[in-house]
């Protein structure tokens, strides 16, 4: 028997396949189910190095439905679930917010509901049950940017650093900061953090909600900005950027995101939060500069050769000025903190896209959802 029956929502997706991968691989006395609706950025191609493990299996559903998230919870005996799946790009949320409410909110009620029903049916009750669930930090808000001239990136530090650096501003997001989100993406994943906290306040059903910063890495889906930009350089395509690239985030590499769910999901607290980040403040200019640098000079080109690409573009609606997280409450009680500086991580991140072009082309021209039809029909 296994020691535990892990369900893993979004598993196809960026963040979600580092997670399962490095679960699948740590744990092989666990189960580990990946649940996916395979959406556009579900890509089963990102876990074909684990997909024949014996500990590993996959299923494709749809998390607002609540029919068949009752039946996979109980059919396969699931004792926690890491709740990834979700819709998170913005620019989509502004264009379509009713998809966005209906899996990011709706999704992960159904998935609290079927939880709850089958856990209290079992004869140890929530006893050693849990259900995590990611969210973001932009369910935060923005933060003031009080410098925007100041000191420019690159700004790093590392998460031991007993103080932040104020290099764009003295306020960071922390588990207690008030909600307040402004766009149809964050909205939707506000109310979702608010179902998970009220399961536990009203059943007392073991939950608990992490908030992270912007991620980085292998597997991303590329309308997001470093991949797209990537594969624009290597195209000869213009690099879009918002406003006057101002905006500051805060980033952090997958692998260190997955080794965090990791550390929580098996030593965090029930009804609790925490907050992950990189310490790793960026303005979007300067961060797009580096890509671009790290782009030309692996692929040969003379540097500044790709800096033409830039476009601005109009800034898009509802565009939060910087998030920067503070994570020391998982470092303190957790002992969790970054393992890469950012300019480890982005030569890492480059390299793979680079030496992973038939991945990037296959999701660029379309042909990996032609075969996941064909597999398993259309959604």
């Amino acid at each position: 028997m296994p020691k535990r029956n892990i369900l893993i929502t979004g598993g196809a997706g960026f963040i979600g396949s580092h997670v399962v991968r490095l679960f699948v691989n740590k744990y092989p006395d666990y189960r580990i189910v990946n649940l996916d609706k395979l959406t556009y950025a579900g890509n089963l191609a990102n876990l074909k190095d684990i997909e024949e493990k014996p500990n590993y299996s996959f299923v494709k559903a749809d998390i607002a439905d609540l029919d068949e998230m009752r039946r996979i919870i109980r059919d396969n005996h699931i004792d926690g679930i890491i709740h990834l799946a979700a819709e998170s790009h913005v620019d989509r949320s502004i264009k379509d917010p009713f998809t966005f409410a209906r899996t990011n909110v709706m999704g992960t009620l159904a998935l609290l509901q079927a939880a709850k029903e089958y856990w209290e049916e079992t004869p140890e009750g929530f006893e050693g049950k849990l259900f995590y669930h990611i969210s973001t930090d932009e369910v935060y808000g923005a933060l003031e940017l009080t410098d925007p001239e100041g000191i420019a990136s690159p700004f790093t530090t590392t998460a031991s650093s007993a103080e932040h650096h104020l290099a764009f501003g003295s306020e960071f997001f922390l588990e207690t900061t008030r909600y307040n989100p402004h766009s149809p993406y964050s909205a939707s994943k506000a109310s979702s953090d608010h179902f998970v906290r009220a399961y536990y306040d009203t059943y007392g059903m073991p939950t608990l909600v992490t908030n992270c910063s912007n991620n980085y890495g292998p597997y991303q889906f590329p309308e997001k900005l470093i991949p797209l930009f990537i594969n624009n350089i290597r195209h000869g395509k213009p690099l879009p950027v918002y406003g006057k690239g101002e905006n500051v985030r805060d980033w952090l590499f997958v692998e260190d995101h997955a080794r965090a769910i990791d550390t929580i999901f098996h030593h965090g607290k029930p009804a609790e939060t925490y907050n992950i980040g990189g310490f790793n403040e960026w303005k979007n200019i300067d961060l797009i500069k580096v890509v671009i640098k790290t782009v030309d000079r692996l692929l040969g080109n003379p540097e500044g050769y790709s800096d033409k690409l830039i476009t601005y573009v109009t800034d898009r609606p509802g565009h939060d000025m910087r998030y920067a997280i503070d994570s020391r409450k998982l470092q303190k009680e957790l002992g969790w903190e970054p393992s890469l500086q950012f300019e480890e991580g982005i030569e890492k991140t480059v390299r793979w896209y680079l030496d992973n072009q038939p991945w990037l082309d296959n999701i660029t021209s379309g042909d990996y959802r032609q075969y996941y039809e064909s597999m398993y029909g259309k959604r």
